[in-house]
């Protein structure tokens, strides 16, 4: 199926920032939504301006962290549109601190939002891709997957982790099911507003002067996906053309 339109595309962590950018461009180009997250009210009104627009949406409570959940927003979305066409692994959290303040709680949410989260979006994905025999995951990793900054160890482990996890199922699957990896740069969103610590905090408000829009995003997003099906964008690096680092 060229271009956007009749696709059917799950986004995870699509209450705020990158999620919701890309549900409303890619709602706007003619695909069917499936929406989730943890914070139903803002599904709800996100749902609400995509229809009033004219869009195809749907939405679910998500928790990436919690398997059985993951598996019925996918369960939902296939009895709804008959496919899966793309599952867009965006959800994630980023508390960072210094190493030494030993933020446990923190490092343990991290890894469980950032890399199990796509790892349970495969999962429940995977199987209906490989029956089906096509479909394509987008996965969001960050910059921080390609370079480590202080206060941001464990965060960037993550990302690393979900750049290698993205290579692999590419090699094993690619003949059939698409992959990408999209690096986004310093672009506003609510992630900066989980840090507790508050070097941390500061670096981070210097750091994100400048910053793209979250729609940036979900248009190099809404670029892998309208690829015709012989083409397969694997990597995607998104910086403020004055972001150097």
């Amino acid at each position: 199926m060229p271009g956007m339109n009749g696709k059917v595309v799950v986004i995870t962590g699509a209450s705020s920032g990158i999620g919701e950018a890309t549900a409303r461009r890619l709602a706007g180009q003619g695909a069917h939504i499936v929406i989730g997250a943890r914070r139903l009210e803002r599904l709800e009104a996100l749902a609400a301006a995509i229809r009033a627009e004219g869009g195809s949406v749907e939405y679910q409570a998500l928790d990436v962290t919690n398997l059985d959940q993951m598996q019925k927003i996918i369960r939902f979305a296939q009895s709804r549109y008959g496919r899966i066409d793309v599952i867009v692994n965006n959800a994630g959290v980023m508390p960072l601190s210094p190493l030494e303040a030993l933020k446990i709680d923190e490092w343990n949410r991290m890894i469980d939002v950032n890399i199990r989260g796509v790892l349970h979006g495969i999962a429940a994905g995977l199987p209906v891709m490989k029956e089906q025999g096509f479909g394509q995951f987008v996965n969001v990793a960050s910059i921080g997957a390609y370079a480590v900054s202080p206060t941001a160890a464990v965060y960037c482990a993550t990302k690393y982790a979900v750049r290698a996890i993205s290579e692999g199922l590419r090699q094993e699957v690619g003949r059939d099911i698409r992959v990408t990896l999209v690096s986004p740069g310093v672009t506003e969103s609510e992630l900066a507003d989980s840090i507790s610590d508050e070097e941390a905090r500061q670096l981070m408000k210097e750091y994100r002067r400048d910053a793209l829009p979250a729609s940036a995003i979900a248009r190099a997003i809404a670029y892998a996906i309208e690829q015709p099906a012989d083409v397969d964008v694997n990597e995607l690096i998104v910086r403020p053309t004055a972001q150097f680092a």
